[in-house]
């Protein structure tokens, strides 16, 4: 008899099959971006210069429509109908809606307000709505009479899953980040090291699900009132906690493809971008993923130490740690090389197969599902 799988188990699985076909244009997109960013910090090209310019959008163009991808994707291990999935992710990053619920203005929907969100890059609300789409797409198949059903299926699918997106899936991301911000100046106030504890190990899971970005505005506002923020570099143990937990996994996976995907993805997080090692290697293994955040919590503490303040507006990183330099910046650059060091013994010590260490074939998941 087979053995029933665990949930957690399938959830890893339907995260790598969602997140695999894609990882390879994630990890692309972030070199491009990454160099871009290189050439710019030594003044080989500047921003306007149309090599920039044109390859710049084609790298953050992709994390900006991630959403689009993830639809297709999602519907895959979902089984649900690709063309009416891709409705949703088109109908959350339409340029009207998008700009409105980005820059804070609500408005009506039905009886309720529709709450403002950051749909761009996100991840969580087109997962959940595709997720919803399968079980409503069930009674429409089974009901809706064929002379009717390739027109009417998508109105009626539209009319339940949409009301969900924009009123409960979409703001998620935006209430759980602002939340855990307001709790993170209450930890400030009261102590800066367990402050930095707090975001080096929340900072990870946050981005993983979009919630990151209720983070980006306090930190402009910041920097425009006050002429620095406090928040960002308590976040670069984390970011390199990733990278670390990545190497190890380079390091103890027997299979070639994986190796070099998780070599690639912790190269990028060690250029600030850590999506490839979250979404290819940590995530949908689980415990690297748990490293990391230990040793970003760790690497946050040190941080925190330093009182280190960021200047102007950048994620922490070797390429960016300019916007850092002040006091505390010998410190805070420790934090990102304790935070590497941990999440690759952290995980290389502790890491054993278990839930999330077995990954499935890229050919598998890259297959479409089986018609209805």
């Amino acid at each position: 008899m087979e053995n029933k799988k665990s949930p957690g188990k399938i959830i890893v699985e339907t995260l790598s099959g969602i997140f695999l076909p894609v990882i390879n244009l994630i990890t692309a997109a972030s070199i491009i971006k990454s160099v871009l960013i290189l050439l710019v910090s030594f003044n080989v090209i500047s921003v306007e210069n149309g090599i920039y310019r044109i390859f710049y959008a084609v790298s953050d163009g992709f994390f900006y429509f991630l959403p689009v991808f993830l639809a297709v994707t999602a519907s895959r291990q979902f089984k649900t109908d690709l063309f009416v999935s891709l409705m949703i992710p088109v109908a959350m990053l339409y340029p009207d809606i998008l700009a409105m619920l980005e820059q804070g203005k609500t408005f009506p929907f039905l009886c309720f307000t529709v709450p403002t969100a950051v749909y761009h890059s996100s991840v969580i609300p087109v997962l959940l709505a595709v997720g919803l789409l399968k079980f409503v797409e069930i009674p429409c198949e089974k009901w809706l009479p064929e002379v009717i059903k390739g027109f009417t299926k998508p109105i009626l699918c539209m009319l339940i899953v949409l009301p969900f997106t924009f009123l409960i899936f979409g703001p998620l991301g935006t209430w759980i980040g602002s939340g855990l911000t307001k709790l993170f100046f209450i930890i400030y106030n009261w102590n800066r090291i367990v402050a930095g504890a707090f975001m080096g190990l929340l900072i990870q899971p946050m981005v993983a699900i979009g919630a990151h970005w209720a983070i980006v505005p306090i930190a402009l506002n910041n920097i425009a009132t006050q002429g620095y923020d406090v928040i960002m570099p308590l976040l670069a143990g984390a970011v390199y906690g990733q990278a670390g937990a990545a190497f190890a996994v380079a390091l103890k996976e027997k299979d070639k493809m994986y190796r070099q995907i998780a070599i690639q993805s912790g190269f990028t997080a060690c250029l600030g971008v850590t999506e490839p090692a979250l979404y290819s290697v940590n995530l949908p293994k689980v415990w690297p993923m748990v490293w990391g955040c230990v040793a970003g919590s760790l690497g946050g503490a040190l941080a925190g130490i330093s009182g280190n303040h960021c200047i102007s507006f950048a994620f922490p990183s070797v390429l960016t740690c300019v916007a850092f330099a002040g006091p505390g910046f010998l410190i805070f650059m420790l934090s990102m090389l304790l935070g590497l060091i941990l999440g690759f013994v952290f995980t290389l010590l502790f890491y054993k197969n278990g839930l999330g260490a077995g990954m499935p074939e890229v050919n598998e998941v890259n297959e479409p599902g089986p018609k209805d």
